[in-house]
């Protein structure tokens, strides 16, 4: 019988015509797709039959072909903008909450986020504050993950339990204090799809880039060409452990012009 593989894909925030983004920098921008390129991605899988599921559904690795859709940062696009194409399409998807962000400009509120949590959309941890997990001392990774997981709770006023590493950064540290908290999953953004076989607090998923073309995005979700991304991540991950997070950050922003999802 043949292993069920899902891949897991990630999202940012949604360009609207008009709106300011949350954030300007090139690095920023290149996660951020417009909204009608986003509504594209979702008629393609209604129309070739794929199913968009959230990691709570998707970790039970349906035979049926589907991604698992998911958004970090928790910005209001993610209601204003994203949740009425999925439910459009008839889509779930779990939506990553930086909580240190909500309440802020351009982010979701106390009220949007139980809104978003009424519409039937699974609310996941992002951390609170988007830092690299791997760099903290434990008194800050406990405020990163444990004090982060509470303060959505007590917003939404039922448990979370998904949380996604920021930068997809993380250490055996983060995998045990996420377990911890009482996490059922962890995700990062290690370029795999995920089957039965993957740990749960281990789950690789795929960001989506501006530039991404709609080939692009069917191959991405079958699964098709991850190796070569998972080559060039792990190249990537290599030079971040040998210089430091941050000084590979500026180096990579220096040359390329990015920054860290």
């Amino acid at each position: 019988m043949a292993v069920s593989r899902i891949v897991f894909l990630m999202y940012h925030e949604l360009e609207l015509a008009g709106r300011k983004l949350c954030q300007s920098e090139p690095g920023y921008v290149r996660y951020i797709l417009p909204l009608e390129i986003f509504r594209g991605q979702m008629s393609w899988m209604k129309q070739s039959g794929w199913r968009g599921l959230s990691v709570g559904e998707a970790i039970h690795y349906p035979a049926e072909p589907s991604v698992c859709l998911t958004f970090d940062d928790g910005c209001e696009t993610d209601l204003i903008a994203a949740a009425p194409v999925l439910r459009e399409f008839g889509f779930n998807a779990t939506f990553y909450l930086t909580a240190g962000f909500l309440n802020t400009p351009g982010y979701l509120d106390g009220s949007q986020v139980r809104e978003l949590d009424a519409q039937g959309f699974q609310i996941g941890c992002h951390s609170m504050t988007h830092p690299y997990l791997s760099d903290l001392p434990e008194p800050e990774l406990e405020r990163e993950v444990v004090e982060a997981k509470l303060q959505i709770e007590k917003i939404v006023g039922h448990a979370i339990e998904h949380f996604s590493c920021p930068g997809g950064r993380y250490d055996e540290r983060t995998l045990r204090m996420a377990r911890h908290a009482g996490f059922q999953t962890v995700a990062g953004s290690q370029f795999y799809a995920n089957s039965s076989g993957t740990s749960r607090y281990e789950l690789g998923r795929v960001a989506m880039l501006r530039n991404l073309t709609l080939e692009e995005f069917r191959a991405t979700c079958q699964g098709r060409g991850l190796w070569k991304k998972r080559l060039q991540h792990q190249a990537r991950r290599s030079m971040q452990r040998a210089l430091g997070n941050h000084a590979y950050d500026r180096l990579r922003a220096a040359l390329l012009g990015e920054d860290r999802p």
